[in-house]
């Protein structure tokens, strides 16, 4: 006699669930999203070993590990280094479509930070163009303090 697993159909059920949560930031993103609210201030942290700036800030360097506890404020201005047009909207997504996101390496970091670009058309922008950041009027400790980027 076979077994009653042997016959039992798969069934999926497709759903979603939706959870609001919230985290901790860590020492090291509470202190970076502050200065973005209180004081319309990008800051990174350096690494005492390879020197490297990190921004958004990190807790440890990622290529020698070693506590990167030094703060350095880079500068609200920075190059585009690759971008893509998002053309459909999403419950997620801090704005309608379409919407850009860009890579912009920050004066005095060495990686770049993805955020949004506005005030420019798309078929404007070039890798290379010098953005700053705009800073919301109304600041709550997000990343979208710094509401976009735009041209220079």
């Amino acid at each position: 006699m076979a077994d009653w697993k042997d016959n039992v159909e798969n069934i999926v059920y497709p759903g979603r669930i939706k959870v609001p949560y919230k985290w901790y930031v860590g020492e090291v993103g509470s202190r970076f999203l502050t200065g973005l609210r209180d004081k319309k201030e990008i800051w990174g942290t350096k690494c005492p070993n390879c020197s490297k700036v990190y921004v958004p800030p990190v807790k440890n360097c990622g290529e020698c590990f070693v506590l990167t506890d030094q703060w350095v404020k880079v500068e609200d201005t920075g190059t585009l280094e690759s971008f893509t047009v998002v053309s459909y909207s999403h419950e997620m997504m801090p704005t309608k479509a379409p919407i850009i996101y860009g890579l912009i390496k920050l004066g005095g970091a060495d990686g770049a930070i993805m955020h949004i670009i506005d005030d420019v058309k798309k078929e404007d922008l070039k890798v290379g163009m010098k953005l700053k950041a705009v800073f919301a009027d109304k600041r709550e400790g997000t990343i979208l303090d710094i509401k976009h980027f735009s041209p220079v």
